[in-house]
């Protein structure tokens, strides 16, 4: 069990831990989906998420005799050096199990890559592609875990999940890491009977952006960022970002998934389709925390960036008067800055849009809540807060 030491941000009702990161909201698309969705687009046709395409489970081959499907290990089952107690977690692209580490005698979190869409199990506990025309794809996630492992490996950050070690074991790939114990971000926001606190939220978003930050040095997004993804532990209210699973390492040699991996309301409109004016990037991440801040302060997720690109119905916060009682402009307008629909146009690093949320430079001495000077830090920030607010209004 891994608690970090931080000052408590807000009480924490007790809630069973979800590390998996996967969300029944996000949908798996192919690329020619996306393609043709961007190509309505383009002919002045409004795309909603409920005309978004859905993927049909493909059958199983028939030579995959003893196919259990996409089920968990069996309790007691050894895997390693590890032995499973338990189920935390299954979603669409993995399982995370609690196990005990025979070796160091110690609890931890084992995570399994198993994409249900992709992948199934045979009774003897290995994992098959569904068919040869799934294998590519298959085989591109599982090097892109790998490579998850190996960054999250290397960094030591109180908001980024450690890894302990990482391995190749029965056709699929493992790592283990601490087993956190809090409840996510988008479970909190829904037990408060009143909004959250600015100051609740920005130190929230100090953590995350920090965390975000370090990866993005390391040319790897997140592209999966949401408030089930985001982790407050139990009792530090230390934020820590879950799964890192739709994230891809910029590898040259690496032939790429033929699969693009969206959660409506927070994927921009560079997820859909990949097409060279709309390339993902550090902005791409920018966005998807405008996004939680959007659900933070007003309970519901901005309109999906796919229905905004020709008619954009998002109403800025920065000028609705309810939202201006409880918090400060500049607040506000750091979250319509991430929210624009065009990627040029948005923060295009964290450190932008730390600056944006008045967050210190990173490595600064400056602390959140410290005494500074308002009128200066306003005059600093004020330009390039005004600027993203005009690309807003128009």
């Amino acid at each position: 069990l891994l608690m970090t030491e931080t000052t408590p941000t807000s009480p924490l009702p007790d809630s069973a831990p979800d590390q998996s990161g996967c969300d029944e909201e996000t949908r798996i698309l192919s690329k020619a989906a996306t393609q043709e969705m961007v190509t309505k687009l383009s002919a002045q046709t409004i795309v909603t998420p409920d005309a978004i395409p859905s993927t049909a489970l493909p059958p199983v081959s028939s030579a995959h005799v003893g196919v259990v499907d996409s089920g968990a290990l069996p309790i007691g089952s050894g895997v390693a050096e590890f032995e499973i107690t338990s189920v935390v977690a299954q979603g669409g692209f993995g399982i995370v199990y609690r196990a005990w580490d025979l070796s160091l005698e110690r609890t931890v979190a084992l995570k399994e890559y198993l994409p249900s869409s992709l992948a199934c199990r045979l009774s003897d506990g290995s994992v098959v592609a569904r068919s040869e025309r799934h294998q590519e794809t298959f085989d591109t996630g599982m090097r892109s875990f790998i490579n998850e492992a190996k960054l999250l490996a290397r960094f030591d950050h109180p908001a980024l999940l450690k890894v302990y070690r990482f391995w190749h074991e029965r056709g699929t790939a493992f790592m283990v890491m601490p087993l956190y114990v809090g409840r996510t971000l988008k479970d909190t926001l829904a037990s408060l009977d009143t909004p959250p606190e600015q100051a609740w939220l920005i130190r929230i978003m100090d953590g995350v952006t920090q965390a975000i930050a370090i990866m993005h040095a390391e040319n790897c997004y997140h592209r999966d960022i949401a408030p089930d993804n985001i982790m407050l532990l139990e009792e530090s209210g230390q934020p820590v970002v879950l799964d890192f699973g739709a994230a891809r390492k910029v590898i040259s040699d690496m032939t790429q998934a033929l699969t693009v991996i969206i959660k409506p309301g927070y994927a921009p409109i560079e997820q859909y389709a990949e097409m060279p004016e709309m390339a993902q990037g550090a902005w791409t991440d920018v966005y998807a925390l405008g996004a939680v801040l959007h659900h933070g302060v007003t309970g519901k997720t901005p309109p999906a960036s796919v229905s905004r690109f020709i008619n954009d119905s998002y109403q800025p916060l920065a000028v609705q008067s309810a939202l201006l009682e409880r918090y400060e402009p500049f607040f506000l307008a750091a979250i319509d800055a991430a929210l624009v629909v065009k990627p040029q146009d948005r923060p295009q690093t964290m450190a932008d849009f730390r600056s944006l949320l008045r967050l210190p430079v990173v490595g600064s001495t400056v602390l959140l809540g410290s005494e500074v000077d308002q009128d200066q830090v306003t005059l600093i920030f004020s330009g390039r807060i005004q600027s993203y607010v005009s690309a807003v209004r128009s």
